[in-house]
């Protein structure tokens, strides 16, 4: 029994080992910006994993590592909108679906087409609230272009500038901590997307 219960934590730990590992290899910046694309718009899990494996096995790579993050998180943002936008029925509605947003759209419409709707924006690309869910409401209730694509910029360019700011600054002992106390950083990561899913369902 015990055997099987350390299985997720051995999974967990060779996936990070094998991550750092990869992450020194030329094409980790672009499966990042890959990454950043696609989770703006359907992926579940936040580009801030590799994010933080690059930038802690390479850090003279942080700002181009946040820079192609941030870019590549905008256009999946645009492409989020595009599916809000004309595609709702077809693509949309299936993700709003898996992210359990349906019983609360009213609130999220609310949202976007009342004064916070910006300020929710920024909120939801700079916290674990799944941002996919806010760029395909943001598309869906025609919020206006401009001020998506700013709070998109401000959301993301400053969440993934700090996590790579600070993995530059304090990098080798970020990540000796996050060896050494592993578990706990593996249960923090996973409490972090579970909240994002409570915000959501809590709107």
């Amino acid at each position: 029994m015990l055997h099987l219960l350390n299985l997720p934590r051995r999974w967990l730990r060779a996936t990070y080992d094998w991550t750092i590992r990869w992450a020194e290899s030329p094409q980790a910046l672009a499966a990042l910006g890959l990454i950043a694309v696609i989770e703006s718009s359907v992926f579940p899990i936040p580009p801030d994993v590799l994010l933080i494996a690059i930038v802690a096995a390479q850090p003279q790579w942080w700002l181009r590592a946040a820079l192609i993050c941030t870019v590549g998180s905008l256009i999946g943002a645009a492409i989020g909108y595009g599916i809000g936008a004309a595609a709702m029925a077809a693509v949309g509605q299936p993700i709003v679906d898996f992210y359990g947003a349906q019983r609360h759209w009213d609130r999220v419409v609310e949202l976007f087409q009342g004064e916070w709707g910006a300020w929710f924006m920024v909120a939801a690309a700079f916290t674990p609230i799944p941002f996919k869910v806010a760029t395909i409401a943001a598309g869906a209730t025609a919020m206006p272009i401009a001020p998506f694509l700013v709070a998109s910029v401000l959301g993301r360019a400053g969440r993934f500038f700090l996590v790579a700011g600070i993995l530059r600054l304090f990098g080798q002992p970020v990540r000796r901590v996050l060896e050494k106390h592993f578990d706990l950083a593996a249960l923090a990561f996973f409490l972090l997307l579970v909240g994002g899913f409570v915000v959501i369902r809590a709107l």
